[in-house]
């Protein structure tokens, strides 16, 4: 007990106490909303892991399968997309990767705004998830020009970022060495926040030419 209190009458104590505790409750809510801003750094190629976990509907089986489901850089990714609640904001150069595509899907399924940006040769190749995506209702844009959009970042909630230079692909996520930043702080997100805002109304349809400019190979 804090000095003194004992001398108080019963009703001034427990005014006192109570007042101390919220007091100390916004000292910690203060505390929180300061905390350092979240910063990960994931390297691929990442092990081969079971995300049923992950992706699985609540209440599911566990998943039998016999691979592996501990942590690797791949569940972590998918751990921090699906941490989104109200929206999603994609700009990928390619995206084929199974794992990463159900993840894009779940989130839609439970009313998280997904949009999607992307390169429009890569969309069309074997294994693209894009189409399956447009499927499911997601909203989709992609370019019209002779360059590549080479993006490769998503923004959860416009809070969080997740950039580096992995394409979302099979081959990337098992094969390649790569990178992804994934960082909680505006002064990182607002631009390229940004930037898809930018490209999202550049590539509107409204915009399209019916004979694009043919890309020159790189």
């Amino acid at each position: 007990m804090w000095p003194g209190l004992e001398a108080l009458p019963w009703r001034w104590a427990g005014g006192a106490a109570l007042g101390l505790g919220l007091a100390l409750a916004l000292l910690v809510r203060g505390w929180r909303r300061r905390r350092a801003p979240r910063r990960e750094v994931l390297f691929f190629p990442s092990p081969v892991t079971c995300p049923a976990a992950l992706l699985g509907e609540p209440g599911s089986a566990p998943c039998p399968c016999p691979l592996p489901h501990g942590d690797s850089p791949l569940a972590r990714l998918l751990r921090r997309l699906l941490s989104a609640r109200r929206s999603l904001e994609l700009c990928l150069f390619a995206f084929s990767s199974p794992q990463l595509g159900r993840a894009v899907q779940l989130l839609h399924r439970r009313g998280v705004r997904v949009r999607l940006v992307t390169d429009s040769d890569y969309m069309a190749l074997p294994g693209s998830q894009i189409g399956r995506l447009r499927q499911a209702g997601i909203q989709v844009r992609h370019d019209q020009e002779s360059g590549y959009m080479h993006h490769k970042f998503a923004i959860v909630d416009k809070k969080m970022l997740i950039t580096g230079s992995l394409n979302w692909t099979t081959q990337a996520i098992q094969n390649n060495r790569e990178n992804v930043l994934i960082v909680e702080d505006a002064e990182y997100v607002e631009p390229f926040l940004a930037e898809f805002e930018r490209i999202w109304e550049e590539y509107n349809p409204a915009n399209y030419t019916f004979f694009p400019t043919k890309k020159e190979q790189k």
